[in-house]
């Protein structure tokens, strides 16, 4: 922090002393030889970091002041005191934590007895939640961790690392999981409610070309944001000597179609096939799944009456399975709302009325999006202690001396979910 201090010292020092811009022009001039005057940008008091009406820039007085920096400053992106703590101290043992647990389940699920199409869609989940947060991780540590924040950051080269790997790839990946978590409820759903047809839509190949899908739409939806916008080497005043750093400009392309049409297009297409109808609907099947889930407890009691153990065993197999993903669920939708109650918000104050405080959204963000981040584990602890046979095969997998039981011959499989077990845990 004092090292911030001290930079915006050296900036307004240095500008109180220049009489006009044009003597800037000539010190720039003078050393030709070393920064081309004609190839840069330059200014002492340009107000603009971005472009403040689609940017998470908070109101900061160092940050709004006229004598805020040019050039990409991650100090006034985000709320520093709450992203430091967040993403700098907490998140590298997050990251640990979401790197083992999501490498073990997809471990555990790729082994031969573990394939169905249910644990494929699973798999995929862990690898796009764990993609989510390993390409951002070194940014975070460089900027947060090591507290490199308020520093310009250049060539232009890493303020572009800087924008794919912090927002527009993590973004892509998280999508991709939305949409899965989506079609594990309605590939669930279907076996629930809809057994015969699950034998011809939730095989394996056809699951296989729906992760295929999801993925392709996921980096189409995301594909604009890697060409929207290019950085320009630019000069300022940093710690009492020019400085190159990277200026940020919409892309040609975006500004003959007009910034208000992109950012709405986008922003409206995200809240609404990424937020708003995934998450209604994973709402409806979850509803739907637990009534179904009600309905056939109450048919295995009655199939318990009357000593047809066999039926009996596979409901209640059919009914762990179906609450452990309503759980899962849950816990993406306890996380996810938040999110997209917060877009939904800045699409109307940014186009109807202008109602959002900005530095409260900015918060808002920066916290959901940490709460998403410790989502990402808790899938492994669901698994373990709700599925006997996820359990079992980590043990065989990872602790030496483990024996574990299986039922042997036909019954082994499941028509629908795989393995079979004789307990009241699920499944997978």
């Amino acid at each position: 922090m004092a090292d911030r201090e001290r930079d915006l010292i050296d900036y307004l020092t240095i500008a109180q002393n220049a009489t006009n811009i044009k003597t800037i022009d000539n010190i720039i001039e003078g050393t030709n030889d070393v920064i081309p005057a004609p190839h840069f940008n330059y200014s002492l008091y340009d107000n603009e970091t971005g472009f403040p009406e689609y940017s998470n820039f908070t109101t900061d007085d160092y940050c709004s002041s006229n004598h805020s920096h040019v050039y990409l400053n991650v100090t006034c992106e985000f709320p520093i005191n709450y992203a430091e703590p967040m993403y700098g101290y907490i998140a590298p043992f997050l990251l640990a934590t979401t790197t083992v647990a999501n490498t073990l389940i997809v471990v555990v699920l790729s082994r031969r007895h573990m394939r169905t199409p249910t644990n494929v869609v699973l798999m995929a989940m862990a690898l796009c939640d764990m993609f989510t947060m390993l390409f951002p991780a070194p940014w975070l540590f460089y900027m947060y961790t090591f507290g490199n924040h308020y520093k310009p950051l250049s060539p232009v080269r890493a303020c572009q690392a800087w924008n794919y790997m912090n927002e527009v790839i993590p973004a892509m990946f998280h999508t991709a999981s939305i949409w899965l978590t989506l079609a594990l409820a309605v590939q669930r759903y279907i076996y629930v409610c809809h057994a015969p047809v699950a034998r011809t839509w939730c095989t394996m190949p056809r699951v296989m070309k729906c992760l295929v899908y999801i993925g392709i739409a996921a980096f189409l939806h995301q594909l604009p944001r890697f060409l929207d916008r290019q950085y320009v080497p630019h000069i300022t005043v940093w710690r009492g000597h020019f400085e190159e750093v990277c200026k940020i400009e919409m892309a040609p392309w975006v500004t003959q179609l007009s910034l208000d049409a992109y950012f709405i297009t986008y922003f409206g297409f995200r809240v609404l096939f990424v937020h708003l109808i995934p998450c209604t609907s994973l709402v409806v099947l979850n509803v739907l799944l637990f009534r179904a889930m009600r309905a056939a407890q109450l048919n295995r009691q009655k199939l318990f009456k009357e000593n047809r153990k066999s039926e009996c065993k596979r409901l209640r197999d059919s009914n762990c399975t179906t609450l452990m993903l309503i759980v899962v669920v849950t816990v993406f939708l306890l996380v996810e709302i938040p999110v997209a109650v917060v877009t939904i918000l800045h699409i109307i104050s940014s186009t109807i009325v202008d109602f959002l405080d900005y530095h409260i959204a900015n918060i808002l963000i920066l916290v959901t999006n940490f709460f998403i981040i410790v989502s990402y584990p808790i899938n492994f602890a669901i698994y373990c202690g709700m599925s006997r046979q996820f359990r079992e095969t980590f043990k065989e997998l990872f602790i030496r001396g483990a024996v574990t039981s299986r039922n042997g011959g036909s019954s082994r499989y499941s028509l629908v979910n795989g393995p079979r077990t004789c307990t009241n845990e699920t499944v997978l």
